[in-house]
């Protein structure tokens, strides 16, 4: 404020001029950063990246195709700092690949990365048609987030309902005459588990509450693969009319974005990587 107060009263300062324009773009920068964090705020935003690639119908053609995507991809993380590392390929017959899958490590890459998912489509006069003619040719794109192997269990005391009780069945008198089993409900699950074969109750407890580490450690896999399958769900049949983004190099050259209408004349700088501007564009409208 107070250099546009000076601005305004001494205009014809280049100086002080330049030193505004330069603050302004400062907090346009700010600006848009902070829109990114909350933009990408997702659990697993932050996350590194599983990327696949398939290549649709159409033989060498949709194959060669597959193999543009993987090296636009491999560019877009060189350009950004990420490191990649190629985990799974399955190469073409005559060229190109059928599929591959990257892993993506850097920061945020998961969730710059989403917003890849999808078919996206090339028209060009085909390399490998004799006649010269123009093919159109499909390739998927999908993007899960890489999880931690480890999955830590953490009870809160507040969490948890232990009751006691005396055993019943064989265990020896002492066992059957105090209060040595326990029972452990988890309020949240509302699991219950309960130990009564140990001699004590402190030994019941601790066998119980590894009982329930066990039960929520299991629960926590089946959410993690519910939240697999609904990514798997999202995924849509390579073909015509779902396709994401267009990439035309022929009769004219024009990337296009079906879902934020972004188009792009340089076609092979996006193919050497430069695709910030439909993920920002993207992840900005949704």
């Amino acid at each position: 404020m107070v250099l546009l107060e000076l601005g305004t009263e001494t205009n014809e300062d280049p100086d002080l001029e330049t030193e505004l324009r330069r603050a302004v773009e400062a907090y346009e920068r700010c600006v848009v950063e902070l829109e990114f964090k909350k933009m990408l705020s997702g659990e697993n935003d932050p996350n590194n990246a599983f990327l696949t690639i398939h290549a649709g119908a159409g033989g060498t053609e949709a194959q060669d195709w597959a193999s543009m995507l993987l090296r636009m991809y491999l560019r877009w993380s060189e350009r950004r700092g990420f490191t990649t590392d190629i985990v799974d390929m399955l190469e073409g017959e005559e060229a190109g690949i059928k599929s591959a899958s990257v892993l993506v490590n850097g920061d945020y890459a998961y969730g710059y990365l989403k917003a890849e998912v999808g078919i996206h489509r090339l028209v060009r006069i085909s390399p490998f048609d004799a006649n010269a003619r123009r093919h159109t040719s499909f390739a998927s794109v999908f993007v899960y987030p890489d999880i931690e192997d480890s999955i830590e269990i953490v009870i809160d005391e507040k969490d948890i309902r232990v009751d006691t009780f005396r055993a019943s069945g064989a265990g020896g008198q002492h066992v059957n005459k105090t209060s040595s089993a326990v029972r452990i409900t988890h309020l949240p699950t509302n699991i219950v588990v309960q130990c009564q074969n140990e001699r004590s109750q402190h030994m019941n407890r601790a066998m119980a509450m590894k009982m329930l580490r066990a039960r929520l450690y299991e629960l926590e896999l089946k959410e993690r693969e519910k939240e697999r399958q609904k990514l798997e769900a999202t995924k849509k049949q390579i073909a015509w009319g779902s396709q994401i983004r267009s990439y035309i190099l022929q009769p004219y050259q024009m990337v296009k974005d079906h879902r934020t209408d972004v188009e792009v004349g340089n076609v092979q700088a996006v193919l050497d990587g430069e695709i910030d501007v439909f993920i920002e564009t993207y992840l900005m409208k949704c």
